[in-house]
């Protein structure tokens, strides 16, 4: 598409390569400018409506120069008949106002091409040289729009914490962020593959587990709560337990005993020895139940203290606890486990989020709507939300210019240098046509000015 539209341009075009002066053709660029290495710039039909409209007012300027060229004709033959003074003041306005049009007409078509197809110094600017201009308009907007100065003003006159605290705390604005974020949330959670994750959880938690010291954690809890007297309440709970058992276990206790004595021996003394160390264990357990100073739970709080002090201090001790870890995580009973958890998550967090009346999206809803009311009227609030934005907003701006500022140039350098010149051209060509119609305009007067000069003088 690109060879014939450039074929068919350059049927319209003179021997030198370049439409003359003014025509609606576009003439082509020097063949350096044309093989631009990148793809070509995307023409839009709004593009193709600019570019009509910049050779309609080509045609405007051209007509112009057409017109002040059949004035200095007329003039001149005018003047040579001897039809007066004002053949050769006409003569001088039109003979300027061509060579101004002549001039500006050269100036705007070395901006996109070689007039003529002539290899003349510093024309054809905007092919030959977007390159540079990309890396020059990359240069800008990072020294003028992305620094971080320009930036913190920007956001600190716009008071966004503010603006967003009013928009969270209308009707229905957190009501539509929770219904948004749902939505995002289900979808999330459906593209998620559940085996995907539930390794990816199990890895993450067995990983951690695994890394982390249990033993020496462990032994500072226990020995905190053994300082504080924690440990009391199970040791009553357990004394009051065996009591109630032994209570409701009188028989089963003798008969055991019993069985465990000589065969050679008297049954009624192996009854008497049971029931005697049955009493001895109730009195025992009823000791340590009721008096809060019994030795045994001296010896429980003795153990207790050592066993903690142990798993802080003691290598081997701390070793066999990570061992007994190690041993437990291994045990496929809790790899499932940790799989399973993911499963139960999802479930629950996909059942919340699709239900409008659930109790989550209300709550998020509640949260949302006063942070919003908080925020809309605590200035102290909103000073810190627009200081976090603002230091977010200048550590991308200055981690990221380089990368913003080279996309610019980079994306500039990989258009194709005919197909961006057509694009500039059809952007700005028609106000640049504003220039070759000044041109005439004002070099018409300047030659009348200079000729009315001229003549008083030698007058």
């Amino acid at each position: 598409m690109r060879r014939g539209s450039r074929g068919a341009r350059r049927a319209g075009e003179g021997r030198g390569g370049s439409p003359a002066p003014g025509t609606g053709q576009t003439g082509g660029v020097s063949d350096e400018a044309s093989d631009g290495a990148g793809p070509g710039v995307r023409f839009t039909a709004a593009d193709e409506e600019k570019s009509r409209g910049v050779r309609r007012m080509k045609a405007i300027a051209t007509g112009l120069l057409a017109f002040a060229s059949l004035v200095f004709a007329l003039a001149t033959w005018a003047k040579a008949s001897g039809a007066g003074a004002w053949a050769g003041y006409l003569a001088a306005a039109a003979e300027a106002g061509m060579v101004g049009a002549l001039a500006d007409w050269f100036a705007v078509t070395a901006l996109f091409r070689r007039p003529f197809g002539l290899p003349i110094p510093h024309t054809a600017i905007i092919p030959t040289k977007k390159d540079a201009f990309g890396k020059s308009l990359g240069d800008f907007v990072g020294d003028n729009f992305l620094s971080g100065q320009v930036v913190r003003g920007r956001l600190a006159a716009l008071g966004i914490a503010r603006r967003l605290g009013e928009w969270l705390a209308a009707p229905g604005s957190a009501e539509r962020v929770t219904k948004e974020a749902s939505a995002a949330l289900r979808g999330l959670l459906a593209v998620l593959r559940d085996e995907d994750v539930q390794a990816v959880v199990s890895e993450a938690v067995t990983r951690r587990a695994s890394a982390t010291s249990v033993a020496e954690p462990m032994g500072r809890m226990l020995g905190k709560v053994v300082a504080d007297g924690g440990h009391h309440g199970v040791v009553d709970l357990v004394a009051v337990r065996v009591h109630d058992w032994l209570t409701e276990n009188h028989e089963e206790v003798v008969q055991r005993v019993t069985q465990k004595t000589p065969g050679w021996t008297p049954k009624f003394i192996d009854h008497q020895v049971g029931e005697r160390v049955y009493k001895e264990l109730m009195r025992f357990v009823t000791d340590i139940r009721d008096d809060q100073r019994h030795p045994a739970r001296g010896a429980v709080d003795n153990f207790l203290a050592d066993f903690a002090a142990e798993l802080q201090q003691d290598p081997e001790t701390i070793a066999r606890v990570e061992r007994a870890k190690a041993d437990l995580l291994a045990r496929a009973e809790v790899q499932d486990l940790i799989a399973s958890t993911w499963a139960a998550v999802r479930s629950l967090v996909m059942t919340a989020a699709e239900d409008e009346d659930s109790e989550l999206r209300l709550r998020i809803t509640r949260g949302l709507r006063d942070f919003g009311a908080r925020l809309a009227g605590d200035e102290r609030l909103q000073a810190k939300a627009d200081h976090w934005l603002q230091d977010a907003a200048q550590y991308v701006v200055d981690t990221y210019r380089d990368e913003i500022t080279s996309l610019i140039s980079e994306t500039v350098a990989g258009w194709n240098a005919e197909d961006a010149s057509r694009k500039i051209e059809a952007n700005v060509g028609r106000d640049l046509q504003f220039i070759r119609i000044n041109g005439t305009v004002v070099g018409a007067l300047a030659g009348l000015l200079i000729h009315t000069v001229a003549v008083a003088l030698g007058g």
